[in-house]
């Protein structure tokens, strides 16, 4: 079993993959993005804003950076169904 299936499998990697987990992606996004937006004039501040690109391009377009980086599907949807045994 690959690195990839182990997180995809793991309850983190399905809840991260399922509805409440992308509302979470959704939220943290707007978060760190509202905090960059806020301290933007520091090096942190930026970096920051840069980081806020991960959770909320994972949430709006439903994708798993982690899944991703690990050699996985990049689609929640498409892990969601190899979760379930279906291709």
């Amino acid at each position: 079993m690959t690195l990839s299936e182990r997180f995809n499998r793991s309850g983190f990697g399905r809840w991260i993959n399922g509805p409440s987990g992308r509302a979470f992606r959704l939220c943290a996004g707007v978060a760190f993005l509202a905090v960059g937006m806020s301290f933007h004039e520091y090096p942190l501040g930026m970096a920051t804003l840069v980081w806020s690109f991960f959770p909320l391009s994972a949430g709006i377009f439903n994708v798993c950076w982690i899944s991703l980086w690990l050699g996985g599907p990049f689609s929640s949807t498409r892990i969601r169904r190899l979760q379930q045994g279906s291709p």
